[in-house]
């Protein structure tokens, strides 16, 4: 099994002799609060990925993204998409042909699908957009004001804080000390 805290590395010698080697990682996420489960995430991800249909997701700015499908053969109507809490949910269900037709090489794939994204705390689903066999998605990631970082003052034994500014919660206005 790959996980994200060793890495199985194989080299193919000229001879045809194989060497593994395992690098422990771990040294890397001494420093990292919180993100176990973001590497469980891409853990669990890189374990259950399908591979059809196959898609692209791609950072257009940083807190814009994109997913692009190759979905061939498929309609607008024979596509849905669902966003719920933190799962992005792209299901496609090919209809029927009526006709019968004798392929000699069959390549596009016309099956039904269902691919799973899971999605990042405050990742949003924008727009959809289906042209020419391509579904594009666009994300946006939104962080309340809550979230985001603001700027602690350090105090002295007095508790003076010599006229730091001091960011206060959302909603709240802001003073000097």
């Amino acid at each position: 099994m790959l996980t994200m805290r060793s890495v199985n590395l194989s080299l193919v010698l000229f001879r045809g002799y194989r060497i593994m080697r395992t690098f422990d990682l771990s040294p890397l996420y001494r420093s990292a609060i919180g993100f176990d489960r973001l590497v469980n995430l891409l853990e669990q991800r890189a374990e259950s990925a399908p591979s059809y249909p196959p898609y692209n997701i791609e950072l257009v700015s940083e807190d814009k993204y994109r997913i692009v499908m190759a979905l061939a053969g498929f309609t607008r109507n024979e596509i849905e998409i669902t966003s719920e809490r933190d799962t992005l949910l792209v299901t496609g269900r090919k209809q029927k042909d009526d006709v019968q037709r004798t392929f000699l090489h069959r390549g596009i794939a016309q099956r039904d699908f269902e691919q799973r994204f899971q999605l990042a705390n405050h990742v949003k689903v924008v727009s959809a957009g289906f042209d020419n066999g391509i579904l594009t998605i666009e994300l946006v990631r939104e962080v309340p004001e809550a979230f985001k970082p603001r700027k602690i003052a350090i105090a002295d034994a007095n508790g003076n804080t010599d006229n730091v500014q001091v960011l206060e919660q959302p909603g709240q206005q802001q003073h000097a000390a």
